[in-house]
């Protein structure tokens, strides 16, 4: 029976009060018990979903944040990998525009040396002899006997035996000129030997390239948990971003790294040291699906707190 009283009804407060003073302050109290109860536990409430609500929103805002910051980067990233590409490409088509001329000029010296140089003597007059023919009188002569030998011929012995002395004289006139100088035949180009593909080269880019366990917010939380900023660069107040490149191998684990651009010597150590305790990722693969060994550029930042 006690357990159905309700112990904060009126019936039960009248029952406890009776014949003593109700005017005196218990009374009230008791009979305002309820009503405060029920405040509170609307109040906790209330402060209960306020909070919840003031958490998940600086939960939101901070991921925001950080995806912000990742896309940037990662842009940052593809702008500076693209402006080297372009920077290769400019060199390899300044290379082959320079071979061509060296090679007009050594067939410019090749033709010097192979044209013929004429001698000349002065000798007395009675021992000059019939000068020998110039190439314009050989032609001349040339002209003459194919005109005669285009003749159909004739019944006339007389022509037949002209023409038989003209083609003898001319015979024994080529006798006498002297042996031509023979020209040099020019030296055959050598070839160029085709870069054969290497088994180890490494590719600016791939198919698929290679990507960290977890993903780009994993390899930033990485990095914010092993980078040590070095006392001397915290001392002079230096900070920025310290751009990297490593390989990644076939099998997924760091090889050479190197600092594409540079910040401060204590900075960039730093940067390089971090890259290389790196764990290993998925290694890139070609349109094949082979893996292969691909550069991999990763900005790293030095940020000083309460420093602009």
């Amino acid at each position: 029976m006690a357990k159905d009283v309700d112990l904060s009804s009126k019936e039960w407060l009248d029952l406890i009060f009776e014949g003593k003073n109700k005017d005196f302050g218990a009374y009230e109290l008791r009979s305002d018990s309820p009503r405060r109860h029920n405040k509170s536990v609307i109040y906790t409430l209330i402060g209960i979903a306020i909070v919840a609500l003031l958490a998940f929103g600086y939960t939101s805002l901070n991921k925001y944040l950080t995806e912000r910051r990742l896309e940037q980067e990662r842009l940052e990233q593809e702008a500076l990998a693209k402006q080297m590409e372009q920077e290769m490409e400019e060199e390899e088509i300044q290379q082959e525009i320079e071979i061509p001329e060296e090679k007009e000029q050594v067939l410019e010296e090749e033709i010097q040396n192979s044209q013929k140089v004429t001698e000349m003597n002065i000798v007395d007059d009675s021992e000059v002899k019939e000068p020998p023919k110039t190439i314009e009188s050989q032609k001349e002569d040339e002209r003459q006997v194919g005109a005669v030998d285009e003749d159909k011929g004739t019944d006339n012995i007389t022509l037949d035996t002209k023409k038989e002395e003209q083609v003898v004289v001319k015979e024994i006139v080529e006798i006498k000129e002297p042996p031509k100088e023979e020209k040099p035949e020019p030296k055959p180009e050598p070839k160029k030997e085709e870069p054969k593909p290497q088994a180890d080269e490494v590719f600016q880019s791939a198919a698929h390239m290679p990507s960290y366990p977890g993903g780009d917010a994993a390899l930033m939380k990485y990095l914010n948990d092993h980078l040590r900023y070095p006392q001397a660069a915290a001392d002079n107040n230096i900070q920025g971003k310290v751009i990297v490149q490593f390989v990644v191998e076939k099998n997924g684990k760091i090889g050479e790294v190197k600092v594409a651009r540079s910040v401060d010597k204590d900075l960039d150590r730093e940067a390089v040291r971090v890259c290389k305790s790196l764990p290993a990722f998925s290694p890139g693969r070609n349109a094949v699906g082979d893996p292969v060994r691909v550069w991999y550029t990763l900005p790293v930042t030095f940020k000083l707190q309460g420093v602009n």
